[in-house]
């Protein structure tokens, strides 16, 4: 029922928090409630890219991991996994920069008027003769080929500028 929200929500808060005792607590809790291993991994390769990111970028390797582990070998013997997992990301540093990034740039497609800018001809693959006389990779620039950064711009005219990591204004 409910609690079982209600639990999950206290372990993704407690690790949130850095708390590695409580963490492991709820974590117990819902394996000894009866939970499945599964559905709390799953919850923490959510955690790994949401609340920890690119803080430490191991944490989703880990989550995936945890998962698989569990996947395998199945309860009882997954709760070590898991409590290995949960600790280790109570542990960890937290950082939401790229779940708000990605959230500002939901929000540009949300409520952009008319229809989507196309994407600029440079960047455009170019497979037939045809695309390459209308333009399609002309300019493009490759990297790789470069000794220094090149500059270049990747999103469309109408977007130029335009930092989906700052804080955009409500």
């Amino acid at each position: 029922g409910e609690e079982h929200y209600n639990c999950i929500s206290a372990l993704h808060k407690s690790m949130r928090g850095s708390d590695e005792n409580a963490s492991l607590y709820w974590l117990a809790r819902m394996l000894e409630g009866g939970e499945d291993p599964l559905y709390v991994a799953r919850r923490l390769v959510r955690f790994a890219s949401e609340d920890i990111g690119l803080a430490d970028p191991l944490a989703l390797t880990q989550a995936v991991a945890a998962y698989q582990g569990c996947h395998f070998i199945g309860m009882p013997e997954c709760e070590v996994i898991l409590a290995q997992c949960v600790v280790y990301f109570a542990r960890a540093p937290k950082s939401i920069e790229v779940y708000r990034a990605y959230g500002n740039v939901k929000e540009c497609l949300r409520t952009h008027t008319g229809p989507l800018p196309p994407v600029p001809l440079h960047l455009r693959n170019a497979p037939t003769r045809l695309m390459k006389n209308l333009g399609y990779g002309k300019g493009y620039k490759y990297n790789p080929m470069y000794k220094e950064p090149v500059e270049q711009d990747y999103l469309p005219e109408e977007l130029k500028g335009t930092d989906f990591f700052k804080e955009r204004e409500t």
